[in-house]
């Protein structure tokens, strides 16, 4: 057995500090080992999310690296040439077992900041399986949570490692309050604002928002602390400052999404030209047509009465009410998609003419699809004009049109022959 006073004292030291940190390490690996091992045994037969979450976010990994600082702390004053002694009835630790101690006290607390931040990570993960997340997404108030728990851990860690009180530091960041404003600037305004975008319901993930000003017009697929994520149609992606949905005006979607029905909006633009009286011969031709019989029946007996009670004048053409191609037209329109099975028929249907203009008479049509669906939308608009563009010359009227370079063409061969 070696002589222990016959080795330098340096020796014991440097072996007394390998040995601490070779305890530490197999401490470190044992506990891991075992906890991820238990870890898996429960996630295999839990049916839980929280225990999946809490994996995924490293949760009880950066908890295990609490043991082996604990073993520092506790080891260090034991190694050979660090021993403590006692000075008046008082411990007194070699500098180096101090310096030792607050590091790995701070570290403790270091890991016990980024476990407490990966908790609320993980409850925000769990939280957004949730049907309720969508209306009330957390993501910006688990993150000031976050920045609130690293602020508190980074005083404790600096005051750990200076041995001053916490109480100390906070006066000093109470001096810093205006530095700290400028400093935290956007994410206190990005607070403010998720607090406001979620207290009155005005953005939820997945609503289809339009905002021009910042080039963003898709679905929201993230509502956090300081930006607010927009996938546009196009599969780009817009991130919004969370504070200018508050202070500048942007278009959701999620109303006409809710309410069954999506709008349809655009005007037939017609030759003014083509506008003219129908004779009787055309009149019968249209009552072909099954709904407009109900329109001609409900005409012919009104412009009887309005005829008989213009009396002797009411003999002369010129002095009687007549129906136009255009006014039958817009009955035509009108009735063609109140039995149109794709319109909905709960919602406003209007066939309206308005102002003409140098670019023909406009006969808008506006009404509702029953259905918000994009694609289905989009048939269901194509096919009501298709069928409208194609039907217009059985009343005698033409689509406005300008002249092309074809057109000219053709009036400049009608002219030479």
């Amino acid at each position: 057995m070696p002589d222990l006073e016959n080795i330098p004292p340096w020796l014991l030291t440097v072996t007394g500090i390998g040995l601490l940190l070779l305890a530490a390490a197999v401490s470190n690996l044992v506990i891991r080992r075992g906890l991820i091992w238990f870890m898996r045994l429960v996630t295999s037969r839990s049916s839980t999310q929280w225990d999946d979450a809490f994996e995924r976010h490293k949760v009880f990994r950066r908890i295990t690296h609490v043991i082996p600082a604990l073993v520092v702390y506790a080891g260090v004053p034991f190694i050979p040439g660090l021993e403590s002694s006692v000075v008046d009835d008082v411990t007194v630790n070699p500098l180096p077992v101090v310096i030792a101690q607050r590091v790995a006290m701070a570290y403790v607390v270091l890991t016990l900041t980024l476990a407490l931040a990966s908790i609320l990570a993980a409850g925000n993960e769990v939280y957004e399986t949730y049907p309720v997340s969508r209306e009330r997404p957390l993501k910006g108030i688990v993150q000031v949570a976050q920045i609130v728990i690293w602020i508190v851990g980074a005083i404790l860690i600096v005051s750990e490692l200076f041995d001053k009180s916490p109480v100390i530091m906070l006066s000093g960041i109470g001096a810093m309050t205006a530095v700290l404003l400028l400093v935290f600037k956007d994410t206190i305004l990005g607070f403010v604002a998720s607090v406001q975008l979620s207290a009155n319901d005005m953005v939820r993930v997945g609503d289809w928002i339009e905002m021009p000003a910042c080039g963003a017009d898709g679905d929201v697929i993230e509502v956090a602390l300081h930006t607010v994520k927009v996938q546009n149609w196009d599969k780009t992606i817009t991130t919004i400052p969370t504070y200018r949905l508050i202070a500048e005006s942007f278009r959701n979607w999620r109303g006409m999404s809710e309410s069954g029905g999506r709008r349809i909006k655009r005007p037939v633009r017609i030759d003014q030209s083509s506008i003219r009286f129908l004779a009787d011969d055309e009149i019968e031709k249209l009552g072909r047509f099954a709904v407009l019989r109900a329109h001609f029946e409900t005409k012919r007996r009104e412009l009887k009465e309005a005829a008989e009670s213009l009396g002797e004048a009411g003999r002369d053409v010129v002095n009687r009410r007549r129906l136009t191609n255009i006014g039958v037209f817009r009955a035509y329109v009108r009735n063609y998609l109140k039995t149109h099975p794709k319109i909905n028929h709960d919602m406003t249907l209007l066939v309206r003419q308005l102002e003409p203009g140098p670019e023909g008479l406009p006969i808008e049509i506006y009404c509702f699809t029953n259905t918000t669906e994009w694609l289905a939308y989009e048939d269901v608009q194509s096919d009501v004009f298709d069928h409208i563009l194609a039907i217009l010359p059985e009343f005698g009227l033409r689509l406005f049109q300008k002249p092309t370079g074809a057109d000219l063409t053709h009036l400049g061969d009608a002219k030479a022959a």
